[in-house]
């Protein structure tokens, strides 16, 4: 790992001097008006930045992403007028990047197995202190043995506390132009991977954004509170922390946020039924 940390860091301080962010969505449906907005956003801060601009493709969820979607987001974004580096970094092809990060947290017992059902989950977070919670908190099962040799599923968790008691000084990070105190315990004991499965959205999306020397992460105000976590992650892995931007989310007509079930909202039929780059733009206000 310490190769690893190695090289990221040097393309990271390589790629300093830039202003490089990134749009990384994931193929599991069409694109709506809420990534037109994301994408834009990021494409336009680099443009005038005279920065880097890089597509990302996270298709992690092999049950749900698929190659046609992932060929409408470079045709949507190309239509919308925005130009990306190659070749695109795809993480289905980099599992045994994620796999060795993995490892390396693994050996230094920052992470534990939990055979916990979600059922168990739910039953405990009923029976807490303080009531009802999502936050999970604990350490390995003192059964594990037994569970490991009887096969059962687990999933790997960040051991919030041994983490926090590893890292060295304050955890802070540049977000919207304040200065922001990370608090990853205010999100337990996150699942970093799985038995059969060496990675997660938040330990590839720090692996990659470091891997690509990106300097400021733009994307919605969905993942604010993510960032506490990563910036918890970048310490623990050696790598440098960008500075985050969160922009406001695009919402339906219902008042709820775009979903890719939202079909209407797609770019591909707001293409279809006479849209233009500049229309859509001028829709989204940008």
């Amino acid at each position: 790992m310490a190769s690893l940390a190695s090289r990221v860091t040097v393309l990271c301080t390589n790629a300093m001097a830039d202003f490089v962010t990134r749009f990384a969505p994931s193929p599991t449906g069409r694109l709506h008006l809420g990534h037109a907005y994301s994408a834009l956003t990021a494409f336009d801060a680099a443009r005038a930045a005279g920065g880097r601009f890089i597509l990302r493709i996270e298709d992690l969820d092999a049950g749900r992403c698929r190659p046609e979607f992932e060929a409408a987001i470079y045709e949507d974004l190309a239509w919308l007028g925005i130009a990306w580096e190659t070749p695109v970094r795809r993480q289905s092809e980099h599992m045994a990047d994620y796999a060795r990060v993995l490892d390396d947290l693994i050996a230094r017992g920052l992470v534990y197995r939990d055979f916990r059902t979600r059922r168990e989950l739910v039953a405990e977070s009923q029976q807490a202190p303080h009531g009802p919670t999502d936050v999970v908190r604990g350490g390995p099962a003192p059964d594990e043995d037994e569970r490991l040799a009887a096969g059962h599923p687990f999933a790997w968790r960040l051991w919030i506390d041994r983490a926090l008691e590893a890292v060295d000084g304050a955890l802070e990070f540049e977000s919207d132009g304040e200065t922001i105190k990370a608090e990853p315990e205010r999100l337990g004991d996150t699942i970093l991977a799985r038995k059969e499965f060496p990675t997660s959205y938040h330990l590839a999306s720090v692996h990659d954004d470091a891997l690509q020397g990106v300097t400021h992460v733009i994307r919605g105000e969905d993942l604010r509170e993510a960032a506490h976590l990563h910036v918890l992650l970048q310490r623990l892995l050696g790598l440098l922390t960008p500075t985050y931007r969160h922009h406001r989310l695009i919402i339906g007509e219902d008042g709820q946020r775009l979903a890719k079930r939202d079909l209407a909202a797609t770019l591909r039929a707001m293409r279809e039924a006479g849209a233009t780059a500049q229309s859509i733009r001028a829709q989204l206000g940008i």
